[in-house]
């Protein structure tokens, strides 16, 4: 029987020699060969990735990180970039308020710490929008502290190679201290990003590559046949339905009334549609100005994270009429996705209209 720390470290070096020959290849990481040879990852593009990547797919974010480095490759560029630029830039990646934070910190680095990310997890959590999760990332991948990093496909990862039955979120402290146990001291970054490709890749939600797996002699729940059922989650209470209108006036060149919402609350500082407020109720609201306003007979439906939005939707054309009017096309892209829903739907129901 392997002696208290003997398997665990076992267990850490298995997983980076798999990790050495199967490490995914993505544009913000630094591959452990080329860290063996001496390169080290830079902390502003460790940290723009994980704020990305919260909540949101490797897919969705691979063209959009690549467009802002190349617009704002270093954190005094991103700081000093003006609010509208960089909310239209991460519009359609969601969850506006890492948007918001993005520029808080990236102001705060470049004020207070002079371009320089601090490198452990006490004073990284000490920036704005740093919580426990990123601070570890960043102090693990970027300065090779032994952090320990837990994302979902980490909790998934130490549920089964523990067996854990315990339902998340109620079992996140057990599956966080299961994951301090393995992190290694040495090549604590590279370790990182181990566990969480083999969460990606492998150690998948459905269908797990159990044969795969460089940890399959050790996983318990595979050996109890109950892989794929784990991690098991506690039952979540069904979303509310908010009720809200849009209103889009489109002007005779083709240009509609946009606004841009207040900084903070949801889709903060972000372009939208001049819409009412979203309630639990009646839609209701007073429209942005005096025109011949029609029901144009669509529903724009969206599902944040606590709740699901239907949005009726008013169209009119005007004239010559006050307020910030933009061409579809260009205020289109700047929007939050379920802005672009309505713009998009409102347009075409209006064309079929003939109004």
């Amino acid at each position: 029987m392997e002696v208290e720390g003997a398997r665990e470290t076992r267990l850490a070096a298995v997983l980076l020699a798999w990790y050495d020959r199967h490490a995914r290849d993505l544009p913000w990481r630094v591959g452990p060969a080329a860290r063996a040879g001496g390169e080290r990852p830079d902390p502003y593009r460790v940290w723009l990735s994980e704020v990305m990547l919260q909540q949101t797919t490797v897919a969705a974010v691979r063209g959009r990180y690549a467009a802002f480095l190349a617009r704002w490759p270093r954190v005094e560029a991103l700081a000093a970039a003006p609010e509208a630029d960089i909310m239209a830039a991460w519009a359609g990646l969601g969850y506006y308020a890492r948007a918001r934070n993005l520029i808080a910190c990236a102001r705060a680095v470049a004020r207070d710490h002079a371009g320089r990310f601090p490198d452990s997890e006490e004073g990284l959590r000490g920036l704005p929008g740093i919580g426990a999760y990123t601070a570890a990332a960043i102090a693990a991948i970027a300065f090779d502290r032994p952090a320990t990093v837990v994302d979902g496909n980490v909790e998934r990862v130490m549920a089964r190679l523990h067996a854990v039955e315990t339902p998340l979120p109620e079992a996140k402290p057990q599956l966080t201290g299961l994951a301090a146990r393995l992190t290694p001291m040495a090549r604590s970054g590279d370790y990182a990003q181990a566990v969480m490709d083999l969460g990606a890749t492998i150690c998948t939600p459905r269908a797990p590559v159990c044969g795969l797996c460089p940890w399959r002699a050790d996983c318990a729940a595979r050996r109890a046949g109950i892989a794929e059922t784990l991690p098991r989650k506690a039952e979540k209470a069904a979303k509310p339905v908010r009720r809200g209108f849009v209103w889009l006036a489109l002007r005779r060149d083709g240009a509609v009334l946009v606004e841009t919402r207040p900084a903070s609350g949801l889709l903060g500082g972000m372009l939208a549609l001049p819409s009412g407020p979203w309630g639990e109720g009646a839609p209701e609201g007073v429209p942005p100005l005096a025109a011949d306003w029609r029901d144009l007979g669509v529903e724009v439906r969206h599902t944040f994270t606590h709740f699901h939005l239907r949005l009726a939707l008013a169209g009119a054309r005007v004239a010559a009429a006050p307020g910030d009017f933009r061409p579809a096309a260009e205020a289109g892209p700047a929007m939050p996705t379920v802005m672009r829903k309505a713009l998009r739907l409102g347009l075409a129901a209006m064309d079929a209209g003939g109004d």
